[in-house]
């Protein structure tokens, strides 16, 4: 799998596409519904026969779900997922015949659908976070893309086997899970969207960089932290200290009285180091554990660890158990030439903050709308270039929150006495001192809105940056703006619209004033270049979005913004859709923006600067 400097002709009998995407977990067919939209063919190879059965993920960002009710697949998506009536709280607990320690309380998606409407100030997304499990996501989407995009070949059962790109295009062979048979597929362009193991990142020679979760905790947590901690768990349990593994059983149980003993939340999770995950919030949970160093997983009675871990013995079915090993890793590059990558093929992050599939979904968005404007001829080869410049960063700014929350999670461990399970007054005092602890920790990885929606592309060269300092980024809110390469302000305007269901499929021009842009309507019709414009006259609007001219691409980020066309209309259009050499990035964004941690919190800044405060 190498990258050919000669140029060849496809045979007769070679399949072409104009996109081959490989992988049809969330990440590949969200691509594939993206170039769909923008009317362009694929084909789509997954290696299983069907989707999922493991449950990888189970919840969906305001921003993601933004994406997907423009892509127009929110509402069905939501059928599969909780009920919109139920809530995300997260619970700490002693155990399940225990003690509730601390919880979270956060609105359902009903209530928050009240909020963003009646939140002027933009800092909310347009559409509410959704709670469904991977296992239900994959197959509505898949359903989807099968029923309403017949310009895509969706093709599971199978996968990549190796690829060969030269100046023109990528010779791909896929190969029958099934039966073995090979195919030869011409592309013009591959998307490699073949999870942690991919087959098209080894093929570029591609490397990953990987942060070593307990080198991170020794170094952030202290010796002094960390020692005692694994001292009174050997003592207490014989418990080893944890050797990066996690294991995972997932199962149903017709018991949600005495699993939801605490009443409802989302996560239930515990200072020994288990989380148990409510799938449905009626018959489907799934625990992650830690494990410790010479623990067996192979020799491990699912069922009896489950009851051990949660205190409590139930009617359970058991699905899936297996060991595991969560990795904070990203790749060196995210592609060259007509090869690139999208989701873990990229980057891989520990489940906390939900950042992995949440990642990808926008790295196919932006993926999706590039590609489609090349192969349609009115974009340019450097919009791909600008794809790696706007999606590394992002990706290791989500890495550094995942391991910041991570180190949140261990702290509480850290912290965790036997004493808590006590009745006497001692155990009434620990338990007390615990939650005060896990409270004043927070539960940031629910609440970072900077994370999830409030990332730029400072470095991008296809955006037109302006040289003053952009707005500080902080991790646990997002700042409405409309600096270039910013996710614009979410808002309903007087007459009742919401701005963003305004955007086209396309570049959106919104004009908040009586401008003539007739000069950038017509060059940018010369170029082929889908422009839509909005006109609104909404005074609150206007001050959010801060220029009277305010250029939207097609993924939500702000391309330009002015108030008035200037006779630099053709060189904005040429330098937004990767037609011209960037314009000078202001020095200042350069450097990597600086996240800064929620204030009135415990200071856990962000890998590679401290994360936590090791002093306690």
């Amino acid at each position: 799998m190498s990258t050919a400097t000669n140029a060849g002709r496809a045979e007769p009998s070679v399949e072409q596409v104009p996109v081959l995407i490989a992988g049809g977990g969330p990440v590949g067919l969200t691509l594939a519904l993206t170039l769909a939209q923008h009317g362009m063919a694929a084909m789509l190879v997954e290696r299983n026969p069907s989707t999922t059965t493991h449950p990888k993920m189970d919840i969906t960002n305001g921003r993601s779900m933004e994406l997907f009710r423009h892509l127009g697949v929110a509402d069905e998506l939501r059928t599969v997922a909780v009920p919109e009536e139920h809530g995300f709280d997260v619970s700490w607990v002693t155990k399940l015949n225990g003690w509730e320690l601390a919880r979270f309380r956060y609105p359902t998606v009903e209530q928050r659908r009240g909020l963003i409407r009646d939140c002027g100030d933009g800092t909310m997304t347009r559409e509410p976070a959704m709670r469904v499990s991977q296992v239900l996501l994959e197959p509505a989407l898949k359903n989807i893309l099968e029923t309403r995009a017949p310009q895509i070949d969706v093709r599971y059962g199978w996968g990549l086997d190796s690829f060969r790109q030269d100046d023109n295009g990528v010779d791909a062979v896929i190969r029958s899970s099934a039966t073995g048979e090979t195919r030869t597929v011409r592309a013009q362009y591959l998307a490699g969207c073949d999870g942690a193991g991919s087959v098209v990142r080894k093929g570029l020679g591609i490397g990953l960089d990987d942060i070593d979760l307990r080198r991170l905790a020794v170094r952030e947590l202290g010796l002094r932290r960390l020692v005692p901690a694994f001292i009174r768990a050997y003592l207490g349990d014989r418990e080893t200290p944890m050797d990066g593994r996690v294991y995972l059983i997932h199962f149903t149980s017709p018991d949600r009285e005495l699993l939801e003993r605490f009443g409802t939340a989302w996560h239930t999770q515990s200072p020994e180091g288990w989380t148990l995950i409510s799938q449905n919030d009626r018959d489907c949970w799934t625990l992650h554990t830690l494990l410790g160093a010479g623990v067996d997983a192979d020799a491990i009675d699912p069922k009896q660890f489950l009851f051990a871990r949660l205190g409590i013995e139930f009617d359970c079915d058991i699905i899936v158990a297996n060991a595991w090993r969560p990795r904070l890793s990203l790749a060196d590059s995210y592609g060259r030439g007509r090869v690139w990558l999208a989701g873990d093929s990229a980057h891989q992050v520990v489940p906390t903050g939900g950042y992995g599939m949440n990642t990808g979904v926008a790295d196919a968005f932006g993926l999706g709308w590039m590609l489609a404007a090349i192969v349609q001829g009115w974009g340019d080869h450097r919009l791909l270039e600008a794809y790696e410049a706007e999606r590394h960063p992002v990706a290791e700014r989500n890495r550094t929150a995942s391991a910041r929350h991570t180190l949140v999670r261990l702290a509480i461990k850290t912290a965790h006495h036997k004493t808590i399970h006590s009745e006497g007054w001692h155990g009434e005092r620990s338990r007390r001192r615990l939650g005060r602890e896990i409270l004043d920790l927070g539960n940031l990885e629910n609440e970072a809105d900077g994370i999830e929606f409030g990332y730029r592309y400072d470095s991008s060269p296809v955006i037109c940056h302006e040289p003053h300092t952009a707005p500080a980024a902080h991790m646990h809110a997002y700042t409405p703006s409309t600096q270039p390469g910013a996710r614009p302000p979410s808002l309903f305007l007087e007459d009742g619209q919401a701005i963003f269901d305004l955007f086209g499929t396309g570049f959106t021009l919104l004009r908040f004033d009586d401008i003539d842009v007739d000069a950038l309507v017509a060059a940018a019709a010369e170029r082929g270049m889908p422009l839509k414009v909005v006109d609104i006259r909404d005074d609150h609007a206007r001050a959010l979005y801060q220029r009277d001219l305010v250029l939207i691409r097609p993924d939500h980020h702000v391309a330009w913004r002015g108030n008035a066309v200037t006779d630099r209309s053709d060189t904005v259009l040429d330098r937004v859709r990767g037609a011209a050499p960037a314009w000078p990035i202001p020095t200042t964004q350069d450097r990597p923006t600086r996240l800064v941690d929620q204030p009135g919190r415990r200071n856990i800044p962000a890998p590679r600067p401290r994360l936590v405060d090791s002093t306690n």
